[in-house]
């Protein structure tokens, strides 16, 4: 059984002695496995701990020789396992949290003296050096014939670059880094996005500046991306609309439209609280809805779009008196800021309340309502 981690080892002895430990961790590579014990003539079990600068090991022998697991911070990949002889503190960090509780799992089994032929271990042997190497955390691949064909992109990737690939799809084997954090697969020439890639759960960028992307898919929108994504990037492509849903998005910080073919923006727009940098120039939008003007922008770019005259009596209306008893309780609902879900009502009205529109009162309404088209509400802000 082997573990990649971050290891310090700490002698509890040096203090007495005056010396300090090192206090910084290594890279290194941790066995429990058997080894030949030369005064026995028996195979024991021990740990072998291999570092890039001793890949043959240190071993430390684990039966009774454990005092104390140190196990507080498992699920973020830390622990300590203390040793009788030698007085050492073995640390660990920066290491799968699954595989570091089933590690420490045989460690304790070793402890205990569990017999040595019964536990599925190898013999002990010195490791390969780029089994000791540190994770690659970031990758750039800026042209096709850097592109791996048969290789896997490492796993512990957290920025990947992928660009003049001419990529036409997402390569599936991109949406297996789960602890990918930035993705760029600008100037490619893909046209569809995977639902996939909503399950990448730490994705905070994602870059697709001049691809040919047609449509932005809804279902995005409503993936985990809702709580992680901060920047997207999907300028120099072929969009007409975007979902209704993508106002889901509520942690985008950043967001670049420009040189795309939108008509019109998504009409609760003003639910990205967070936005403070939007570029949407360049496109055939004829003017902004309403809900524009709840944005706290810092940066807005507009240039470059067909933006009619203003005409206050340009108007859609979209009323029946009385109100309906579903819009009522519609509006109830959202006033009084009632939890809703598909457990409690049926799945198309809460698509129709996620959707619900803000008048200009200050009032919700959902599905009845006279829309009013005004031009100025971007001049109301100090931006450009």
């Amino acid at each position: 059984m082997k573990l990649q981690c971050d290891v310090e080892v700490i002698h509890r002895m040096l203090p007495t002695y005056g010396l300090k430990n090192r206090g910084r961790g290594t890279r290194a590579v941790l066995s429990i496995g058997k080894h030949l014990d030369r005064t026995t003539q028996r195979n024991n079990i021990y740990l072998m701990i291999c570092t890039q600068k001793d890949r043959t090991g240190s071993k430390y022998k684990l039966k009774e020789n454990i005092e104390q697991f140190f196990t507080w911070f498992v699920d973020e990949g830390k622990a300590t396992v203390r040793l009788k002889e030698p007085a050492v503190d073995v640390c660990l960090s920066k290491a799968d949290a699954n595989s570091l509780k089933n590690f420490l799992s045989a460690a304790r089994l070793a402890h205990r003296g569990s017999d040595s032929d019964a536990l599925p271990l190898s013999t002990l042997t010195p490791v390969r050096a780029r089994d000791v190497e540190r994770p690659k955390k970031k990758l750039s691949i800026l042209s096709k014939k850097d592109y791996p064909l048969t290789s896997n992109f490492p796993y512990s990737l957290e920025q990947l670059q992928v660009s003049y690939c001419k990529l036409s799809r997402v390569d599936m084997r991109m949406l297996s880094l789960k602890g990918l954090r930035c993705l760029d697969l600008s100037n490619n020439h893909i046209k569809k996005l995977p639902e996939t890639i909503g399950d990448l759960g730490c994705l905070a960028e994602l870059v697709l500046h001049n691809n040919h992307l047609e449509t932005f898919s809804a279902a995005l929108c409503l993936s985990s991306l809702q709580r992680t994504l901060k920047l997207l990037d999907l300028s120099r492509n072929r969009l007409h609309a975007l979902p209704d849903q993508f106002c889901q998005l509520r942690e985008l910080v950043s967001l670049k439209l420009d040189n795309n073919l939108l008509e019109q923006m998504p009409t609760r727009i003003g639910q990205l609280s967070k936005l403070r940098f939007l570029s949407a120039s360049h496109n055939k939008l004829p003017f902004l809805p309403a809900d524009f003007r709840q944005l706290s922008l810092e940066n807005l770019d507009l240039f470059g779009n067909p933006f009619a005259q203003p005409n206050s009596l340009d108007h859609t209306m979209r009323l029946t008196f009385p109100l309906s008893l579903q819009e009522m309780a519609s509006r109830a609902v959202l006033d009084l800021r009632i939890p809703f879900g598909p457990h409690l009502i049926p799945a198309h009205l809460c698509k129709e309340l996620e959707l619900a529109k803000t008048c200009d009162c200050g009032r919700t309404v959902v599905d009845a309502f006279i829309q009013m088209v005004f031009l100025d509400i971007c001049l109301q802000r100090g931006v450009r």
